[in-house]
């Protein structure tokens, strides 16, 4: 009995450290934690009403991702993205997913694509809802479900890198000004191409949509979020 019950202990420590990294990544996307900033892990923790332990795993998972880096005897500095890097992680990306989705339009049937029409009318909703870690977590598993019709997972695997390293900072602002809509609605309509079977037009707004996400995440670094830096909700 004492093996499960500290079995039982490390998969409360596994969930509370997930709830720490989901409310750290909120923060993130909402620009209470700044790019170039650092933050100790006990700060963070009496900001988040927890013991500083799970807040330094959680920090861990995200260095991994490359969304901080440790800073010794201090804490994490976020990583900042230069203009120069978000330039370079599209074009990679526009050289990977342009051609692949005009791949999966020949290939991929019509159930296929027509079972991600739910995530793709999610990402919308919850863009109308002002539901920024929804959208995201929809976004990303519409774009990576989507590539990995074409049956190659480490293509699926270095998207899924780039996207995290080309994240969005300071989505607060643009919520409040409607222009994640637009955007959200992109997926639909590259959906509906796809189904078509029209692939020159899936390629051609799958660069558009790409192009979109560029300069909306430009546009978050320069407006305000309406929110204190440095100062997180309790998320946990």
């Amino acid at each position: 009995m004492g093996d499960l019950k500290q079995h039982s202990l490390i998969k409360a420590q596994e969930r509370l450290r997930d709830q720490v990294g989901h409310a750290l990544r909120a923060a993130l996307i909402a620009g209470e934690l700044r790019p170039g900033s650092v933050y100790s892990a006990p700060g963070l923790a009496a900001e988040l009403g927890v013991s500083a332990t799970p807040v330094r795993e959680a920090m861990l998972d995200l260095a991994r991702e490359g969304l901080v880096e440790p800073v010794r005897n201090k804490g994490f500095r976020i990583t900042e993205v230069s203009e120069r890097d978000l330039d370079q992680f599209t074009e990679l990306r526009t050289m990977i997913e342009v051609p692949t989705i005009g791949r999966i339009t020949k290939i991929a049937t019509v159930e296929q694509l027509e079972a991600l029409r739910p995530i793709a009318e999610e990402i919308v909703t919850s863009a109308r809802e002002h539901n920024l870690i929804g959208y995201l977590e929809a976004d990303r598993r519409f774009h990576l479900t989507l590539l990995g019709l074409a049956g190659n997972d480490r293509l699926v695997e270095t998207v899924g890198d780039l996207r995290k390293r080309s994240r969005l900072y300071g989505l607060t602002g643009l919520d409040e000004a409607g222009k994640l809509v637009s955007s959200a609605q992109e997926h639909i309509e590259l959906l509906d191409l796809m189904i078509s079977g029209d692939a020159a037009a899936a390629e051609a707004c799958m660069v558009r949509h790409l192009g979109h996400v560029r300069s909306l995440w430009a546009q978050g670094r320069d407006e305000p979020v309406g929110r204190t830096p440095g100062r997180l909700g309790s998320g946990i």
